[in-house]
């Protein structure tokens, strides 16, 4: 285990340094929707590159309501946006200003003067000016280094660095290798759940474990998801690959909870998206925080998620865990109890050669 968790620290590390600054989900997930302007094939990108192999310097900023207050000189430009245009605007010093929704180039040659009070981790003028004013408006701000070679954008208080979409692909298939053999383990300790679960043989400690898995699968997931937004159409291949290996994840996540927590289960969740990565590798901290106890102890699975593998109506589903404490005590149950509940003799019939099939699929350790 440890060498597998040192495999995922990797992808922490990975991370951390990659992505772009940790403030919360909403602006995370709102930066995502701004590299999405900068995919591949994207117009703005197409320019951006162009830029950058011809070893020249740029700062280009959206429009915004704010950005008047900061802005002097320059001329206005008014024309249809276009990568050949914005190139040759990028010859000249200034800043270059396009509308928010990048269809037109509005100005060029623009000055830029935020407030110099606001802190920023930049050295250089241009990216000084890039950072501050993007804090400043809230927009997003673009700066090519013609000395560094790099393209960095900036929104509000976030900034990350884009790469070709070769070194992006390569770090995606590499994430995706380690996503792979991440649910490679998850379905082993699944096959493993359910022979503990039909035993009534399960403790903490094993449905920690579990989750543990799931959110780790998840995590890594969003990983490569960010990188498909920056790889635009070039990352289908990744994107086929990665809904294969998420499938039905969520769904057995959400199966999950409702077998241990019952009405429970919407705090179970909030508690694990809360838990940030380094915190969720060890399961101590999942079995504490998710049952509040120090020690390992039995828990029996109700058997939402067991009984959602056979073919069952969902109102007689509802009628057994109604009826019995657990998933175990269910399999274990003669046909005069089922009889007695369900008062119709062809449905319990059915209903008790299906949970012996399943109950035979699930000894002999295969995925159900």
């Amino acid at each position: 285990m440890k060498e597998k968790n040192g495999e995922i620290s990797k992808v922490i590390i990975k991370e951390k340094e990659e992505a772009p600054e940790r403030v919360n989900a909403e602006k995370k997930r709102d930066f995502i929707e701004v590299l999405k302007m900068f995919s591949p094939g994207t117009s703005l990108r197409l320019a951006l590159d162009d830029i950058l192999r011809a070893r020249m310097g740029a700062l280009i900023v959206i429009n915004t309501e704010k950005l008047f207050e900061i802005v002097e000189g320059g001329f206005k430009v008014n024309c249809k946006f276009s990568a050949q245009r914005l190139v040759e605007l990028a010859k000249m010093d200034g800043a270059i200003i396009i509308s928010e929704d990048l269809k037109k180039i509005l100005s060029s040659n623009v000055l830029l003067f935020p407030d110099v009070r606001i802190p920023t981790k930049e050295t250089g003028t241009r990216h000084k000016a890039a950072e501050r004013t993007a804090k400043h408006t809230g927009t997003i701000v673009i700066a090519v280094s013609q000395r560094k070679n790099k393209i960095t954008v900036y929104s509000g208080d976030i900034s990350y660095e884009l790469e070709n979409s070769s070194e992006i692909l390569r770090r995606a298939a590499e994430t995706l290798q380690i996503l792979e053999k991440q649910k490679e383990i998850f379905n082993d300790l699944l096959i493993n759940l359910n022979i503990l679960e039909i035993n009534n043989l399960v403790t903490t400690s094993d449905i920690s474990t579990v989750l543990q898995r799931i959110e780790i699968i998840k995590r890594i997931s969003e990983m490569v998801k960010r990188y498909l937004v920056e790889l635009g159409k070039e990352g289908i291949i990744v994107s086929m690959r990665l809904k294969e290996l998420t499938k039905n994840l969520g769904k057995e996540r959400d199966l999950i909870l409702k077998d241990y927590f019952e009405s429970k289960s919407p705090k179970a969740d909030s508690i694990l998206d809360s838990m940030n990565f380094d915190f969720l590798l060890e399961t101590p901290n999942i079995s504490r925080m998710l049952f509040e106890e120090l020690h390992d102890k039995p828990i029996s699975a109700r058997g939402v998620r067991i009984l959602s593998r056979i073919n069952l109506l969902e109102k007689d589903s509802d009628v057994l865990l109604g009826s019995f404490k657990s998933i175990s005590e269910i399999l274990d149950a003669d046909r005069e109890t089922f009889v007695k509940i369900f008062k119709n003799e062809s449905l319990v019939d059915s209903l008790r050669h299906n949970l012996e099939n399943l109950r035979e699929r699930i000894m002999a350790g295969k995925n159900i």
